[in-house]
């Protein structure tokens, strides 16, 4: 079975989840965004061995931690979409402009496409490319856990910004309707900022992506 822990990173206080299967404890760490002595400290305490990266997308507070993590433990960088190359070039710029410690540029072991899945320990986790926030963003989904990490394409009472070069107000609003709300209203997600909600929750009450978008 797998488990899943929601760790704020940064000053961002973005969403790293560890995802691990509880029997093996092989794991995988989604966008490393920094602070990776504490993202460590707790796969330690857990007894997690340290697999693979997931990315949603390239911004700093998702990303900037991943050439390090990398580098570190060899392990092999997924995702995100390859229209998320720019974001991954400007890494180094993206730090210096927001405050975060340096940050290098990576190439993705695998890029990640819609339709693609990717898998953990035999649990297998299907890919959505939900572009709007940023142009390669993901998505990944376990329709056995009935739990979604979303990155920044939705949050409980809102959705991401699009004001960020390559980003879609409309586009943002097509992946959540075509590719979030066919998972199931029961569906748990976990965005790349704040508190779990569910898509049944978000289609009832979000001002933003109500029924009618």
């Amino acid at each position: 079975m797998l488990q899943y822990l929601t760790i704020p990173v940064t000053a961002f206080q973005q969403n790293c989840s560890l995802v691990w299967d509880d029997a093996t404890k092989q794991a995988a760490i989604i966008d490393p965004g920094g602070d990776l002595d504490e993202l460590l400290a707790q796969a330690d305490s857990r007894g997690l061995k340290l697999e693979q990266i997931w990315l949603t997308h390239a911004h700093i507070d998702h990303a900037g931690g991943t050439a390090e993590l990398a580098a570190r433990l060899k392990l092999p960088i997924i995702g995100p979409h390859p229209g998320d190359q720019f974001w991954i070039d400007g890494l180094p710029q993206q730090g210096t402009m927001f405050g975060f410690p340096p940050s290098e540029t990576f190439t993705p072991t695998r890029w990640l496409h819609d339709g693609d899945t990717i898998e953990l320990a035999g649990h297998v986790l299907h890919v959505r490319h939900c572009p709007g926030h940023t142009p390669g963003h993901v998505v990944f989904h376990s329709p056995a856990m009935k739990r979604a990490f979303v990155g920044d394409v939705l949050f409980a009472g809102s959705i991401g910004r699009t004001d960020f070069p390559g980003g879609n107000h409309q586009q943002l609003l097509d992946s959540i309707a075509q590719r979030l709300w066919p998972m199931g209203d029961d569906t748990v997600f976990i965005p790349g900022h704040g508190p779990e909600s569910t898509f049944g929750r978000e289609r009832r009450s979000n001002p933003y992506v109500k029924d009618a978008a």
